[in-house]
C-alpha cells in the first residue's frame, strides 16, 4: 500500500510538471500587447495626463499660404429684374383658380378665372358701338349716293361721314378696353381668364377661392418668378466692406448642400447701412441650377488678393465638438491640452488649413478623435 502510493504521487508530480512544460511553451495575447493607456483628468478641463503618450503620435503643423477671404450669411431671394406681377385689370370674384403657390407655370397659361361686371359691362359698350357704327355707315352711304346725285347738300355729307367716322373710333375704343380686361371678342362672357404673363415659378399668391378681386390698385393675385438666376442677398459689417467689390466672385454654399459649392458674381453694394447691426446689403447672382430655393439660408465667401500665412494639419487632428472645432497639443510630463481652432478649406492629401489657434511648427496630435474616446472611457 505505501509503494502504490508512492508510485502515485510520483506520476502526478511527473504530469503536473509537464502541463506546466506545455502551458510555458504556449504565448499569451495579452502579454504581448501594449498597456492600455490610463487618463488622469486634471483641474482643467481642457488638460488630460496618459500614461503611454507614445501611443497618440504627433504632426507638426505646416505653413500653408492662403488667400484673405472673408464669410458672411445670406438668403436666397429672387432677382428682381427676373420677377413679373399678375395684374388682374377686372374686378369681381374668382370662380375658379388652377394654379398655386409654388408652382410653375408657362407663359399664357390661365391661372384664375375671376366673374366681373367689368367685363359685362365692356361688351355690352362694343356691342353698341358696333351698331351705331353699322347706322353710321349706312347714313354715310346714302348721303354719298344722294350728294353724287345732287339731291344732298356737301356740309350734309362732311356731318354723315363725320358720324361714321366717330362711331368707328367708337368701336376701336370699346374693343381696346375689352382687350385690356382680358375679354376675347370672338367669345363674349361674363368670366374672364387671367393668363400668366411670363414662365416662371409662383413665388406669392394673394387670392384664395371664391375670394374678390378689386383690380388695379389692390394685391396682385399672383406674382412669378424666373429662378434660373437668383440673388443672394448678404450682410457684410462696415469693417468688412473694403474686402468686397462689385465685379469680384463670390464662393456660396447652401446650408441644406454644405458640399456643393455655386459661383456667383458680387452685382451689388448696397450705399445704406443698416443702423441696427451696422451692416450693408452686397448682392450676389448666381445661376440657379435647381437647388437653390426661395427663403434658403446660404455661407457666402469672398476672396481677395492679399496672401495670408496659415497653418495645416491633418484632417483627423481636428476634433468637432459642440459645434466648435478643437485640436490636442502636448503639453510635457505625459499631458495634453485641447485647445479652440478655427478650422478653414480642406486641402488636399487630407489636410486642413487652420486659420486661428495653431501655428506652423506647434505639434498637434494626428487623430484627435482617438485621444477624445479614450479621454472618454
Amino acid at each position: 500500500m505505501i509503494r502504490m502510493g508512492a508510485e502515485y504521487l510520483a506520476l502526478s508530480l511527473a504530469l503536473a510538471g509537464f502541463a506546466a512544460g506545455c502551458g510555458e511553451s504556449k504565448s499569451d495575447p495579452k502579454a504581448e500587447a501594449p498597456p492600455a493607456a490610463r487618463v488622469e483628468r486634471e483641474q482643467d478641463v481642457n488638460v488630460v495626463k496618459v500614461d503611454h503618450p507614445e501611443q497618440f503620435p504627433l504632426f507638426t503643423a505646416i505653413e500653408y499660404a492662403a488667400t484673405s477671404h472673408l464669410v458672411a450669411t445670406g438668403v436666397v431671394s429672387p432677382d428682381v429684374a427676373r420677377t413679373v406681377p399678375v395684374i388682374s385689370i377686372a374686378s369681381g370674384r374668382v370662380v375658379e383658380i388652377r394654379a398655386r403657390l409654388g408652382d410653375a407655370v408657362e407663359k399664357g397659361q390661365i391661372l384664375l378665372r375671376v366673374q366681373s361686371s367689368d367685363i359685362s359691362s365692356a361688351f355690352s359698350d362694343y356691342r353698341k358701338a358696333v351698331a351705331d357704327e353699322i347706322v353710321a355707315r349706312a347714313q354715310f352711304g346714302r348721303a354719298k349716293e344722294l350728294y353724287e346725285k345732287g339731291a344732298f347738300a356737301l356740309k350734309d355729307l362732311e356731318s354723315a361721314q363725320d358720324t361714321e367716322d366717330k362711331a368707328k373710333i367708337d368701336v376701336e375704343t370699346a374693343a381696346e378696353r375689352l382687350r385690356v380686361l382680358g375679354g376675347n371678342l370672338d367669345h363674349p362672357a361674363g368670366v374672364v381668364d387671367i393668363r400668366a404673363p411670363v414662365s416662371g415659378v409662383i413665388t406669392d399668391q394673394q387670392v384664395t377661392n371664391a375670394g374678390g378681386v378689386a383690380g388695379l390698385g389692390s394685391p396682385n393675385p399672383f406674382t412669378i418668378s424666373d429662378l434660373s438666376h437668383v440673388w443672394i442677398l448678404c450682410d457684410v459689417y462696415e469693417n468688412d466692406l473694403a474686402n468686397v467689390h462689385v465685379g469680384e466672385t463670390a464662393e456660396v454654399r447652401l446650408s441644406a448642400y454644405p458640399d456643393k459649392v455655386f459661383k456667383g458674381r458680387i452685382g451689388n453694394i448696397g450705399p445704406i447701412l443698416d443702423p441696427n447691426i451696422r451692416a450693408a446689403k452686397v448682392r450676389i447672382e448666381v445661376e440657379n441650377s435647381g437647388l437653390m430655393k426661395v427663403g434658403m439660408f446660404v455661407t457666402a465667401t469672398f476672396h481677395g488678393e492679399k496672401k495670408e500665412m496659415h497653418a495645416a494639419v491633418p484632417a483627423d487632428a481636428i476634433l468637432h465638438l459642440h459645434d466648435r472645432e478643437w485640436v490636442y497639443m502636448p503639453a510635457g510630463d505625459k499631458t495634453f491640452r485641447r485647445a479652440e481652432v478655427t478650422a478653414g478649406e480642406i486641402l488636399p492629401n487630407k489636410m486642413q488649413e487652420i486659420v486661428t489657434g495653431v501655428h506652423a511648427g506647434q505639434q498637434v496630435v494626428n487623430n484627435a478623435l482617438v485621444l477624445q474616446n479614450t479621454v472618454e472611457q
